[in-house]
């Protein structure tokens, strides 16, 4: 009896999960959102099955990668970056996996690029588009309210070797963050509307 009664909370579980996480249709429109133009009919996107696994949902034909936004984590999040980054990323995402904190995965991540076990391109960009959770509807795929900034990856660079300041002094000024490490990067913050 007492199987029975956790298979089937298990079988409840398991739908009310999935009805949360949008169709594979709307986690690839809204995925590609945040990809340039230009870039979005061939690009790979990753989401999420109906059981909350984390998957390819379409197969690319261009070097931009799009992440769908996941289902289990406040307001809306989807990005795109380039195929040089992928190693860099999946490696953030196993690390969450294994119960990482932001510190912890900083640390392996800079120890394995610092060994040449980890790689990440040079120049490679990432695109960022976050909205409030009421402003995002899962069902149709509409996001309204979004915002969209950029961040290319220069590791080890710094201030002194690129001319950029560690803090934006104006709308949408370039400025570099993280410098030094293997995450460092040009943080573009265009002005929200």
């Amino acid at each position: 009896m007492k199987l029975q009664i956790t298979a089937f909370l298990f079988l409840i579980c398991t739908q009310l999960f999935a009805q949360q996480i949008p169709s594979k249709d709307i986690q690839i429109k809204t995925a590609l959102m945040a990809a340039p133009d230009e870039l979005k009919e061939g690009a790979v996107v990753y989401g999420y099955n109906e059981k909350g696994d984390f998957e390819v949902l379409r197969k690319g034909s261009n070097d931009l990668i799009c992440l769908a936004d996941d289902p289990n984590s406040p307001g809306f999040n989807a990005s795109c970056y380039h195929k040089g980054l992928d190693e860099f990323m999946e490696r953030g995402r196993q690390l969450r996996k294994e119960g990482k904190n932001a510190k912890e995965i900083f640390d392996i991540r800079e120890e394995e690029v610092k060994s040449g076990k980890l790689k990440i391109k040079d120049g490679a960009t990432l695109f960022v588009l976050t909205a409030d959770d009421e402003d995002y509807d899962r069902q149709k795929g509409e996001v309204s309210n979004s915002y969209l900034r950029y961040v290319v990856y220069i590791p080890w660079a710094t201030a002194e070797s690129t001319g950029l300041p560690l803090r934006p002094s104006g709308p949408a000024m370039p400025w570099i963050m993280d410098p030094g490490t293997h995450r460092a990067h040009i943080m573009i913050n265009p002005p929200r509307d």
